[in-house]
């Protein structure tokens, strides 16, 4: 148990800001609705969207142009939401977005919020890159815990969370009200003890070797992060020994 008296060597984050985040599939890039919309509508609303895209969004899907735009430019100048535009590093459009919203530096907690890729980057490197760039990120800024949240009926984002390395913490129920239904919202973390494990198992996962020549994979993720979390067990009970033995 935590000692109420230990003190933290921490100093509060800092908020995201205008940084490009380069990866090998996709960069993120700081939403700007004017430069962004067109590619977004057609990623998310276009004849190849997915039709379940907006199911657990509290606005969307949207009608005309006109209605996305406007709902992108609020996000645009939204300071708890800070919005990040996935851009294919090959084809140069924006294929989806996520965000980092609701942080609290002082005590260093943010979220990954957001998410909505579109169909041509689901179950992709891209989407996991996405995340492992923004994750990155966060933790970069100096925050301890990174969250994410989710409705329980939301199977896709906790398939996607759980895959990533958060870990489930709880269920809030009747948390929140979406489009005249009731949430019982799910909530995960990661800290930033676990994430060296978490950003290793995703380096290695991303990397060129892991992928065949018809790019699929040849390690899951899962698998990966399971081995690593071994192989630093050993080398703890291997540490401890020594020490027993000393």
């Amino acid at each position: 148990m935590q000692n109420v008296s230990d003190h933290l060597d921490w100093q509060r984050a800092k908020l995201p800001h205008r940084k490009t985040l380069q990866g090998r599939f996709v960069r993120l890039e700081k939403l700007n609705c004017v430069l962004h919309a067109d590619d977004l509508w057609n990623a998310c609303h276009g004849p190849d969207s997915d039709p379940h895209l907006w199911d657990f969004f509290f606005a969307g899907p949207f009608t005309a142009w006109t209605e996305f735009f406007a709902w992108l430019a609020l996000r645009d100048s939204d300071p708890d939401r800070w919005t990040y535009v996935v851009i294919d590093q090959n084809t140069g459009e924006a294929e989806g977005f996520l965000a980092l919203r609701f942080a609290v530096p002082v005590h260093g907690r943010i979220e990954i919020g957001s998410v909505t890729f579109g169909a041509g980057m689901q179950r992709t490197p891209k989407s996991t890159e996405a995340l492992y760039l923004l994750a990155k990120e966060a933790f970069a800024l100096g925050y301890r815990r990174l969250e994410w949240s989710s409705s329980q009926a939301n199977a896709r984002s906790h398939r996607s969370a759980q895959r990533f390395g958060f870990r489930l913490e709880g269920v809030l129920r009747q948390h929140v009200v979406f489009k005249g239904q009731n949430s019982d919202n799910a909530w995960y973390s990661i800290i930033h003890e676990e994430w060296p494990v978490v950003e290793r198992a995703c380096q290695v996962w991303l990397a060129p070797e892991n992928f065949d020549e018809q790019g699929g994979q040849k390690n899951t993720l899962e698998n990966i992060r399971a081995s690593l979390k071994a192989i630093d067990a050993a080398k703890d009970k291997t540490l401890q020994t020594d020490k027993e033995s000393a």
